[in-house]
């Protein structure tokens, strides 16, 4: 099974948009088509993020967080990171290196082009929800 590890702009860009970050979401994460690897981090993150104020003019966008990140938190994969990495300018940003390091995981899937312009970290592919949608998604099966 693919193991994953979402961006926190991917899970905001599945709730307040119907887009490949949805698709990604609600059809291969929250249905255990892929395994989701997480950090207590950045879990926090999540929450962190997903309780800004600026996000209350998107309809129902606070019940559907709290419904996702419940989720989130039953089915992913916590992990202990041991080793601190320094490779992202956006320094905040070097706990998801941190986690794919740990986990060993398929892809790091991410909105953020601009802090991350490696494409590879370690064995974890870094790419946006598209190049991951339409290249790497688990196929559905044909029956």
């Amino acid at each position: 099974m693919q193991k994953l590890i979402l961006d926190t702009n991917v899970i905001v860009s599945a709730l307040i948009s119907n887009s490949i970050p949805t698709m990604i979401l609600y059809e291969l994460v929250l249905t255990q088509k892929v395994e989701t690897c997480l950090t207590d981090e950045i879990f926090s993150e999540y929450v962190e993020v997903m309780n800004r104020g600026k996000f209350n003019k998107y309809a129902n966008f606070k019940t559907k967080a709290d419904v996702v990140l419940n989720k989130l938190r039953e089915i992913s994969i916590f992990y202990k990171t041991d080793r601190k990495i320094e490779v992202l300018t956006d320094t905040s940003d070097n706990k998801f290196l941190e986690l794919a390091a740990v986990s060993a995981s398929d892809y790091l899937i991410t909105g953020n082009t601009l802090d991350f312009q490696i494409k590879e970290f370690e064995y974890t592919r870094i790419l946006t929800p598209r190049e991951y949608w339409d290249y790497f998604e688990p196929k559905k099966s044909r029956h």
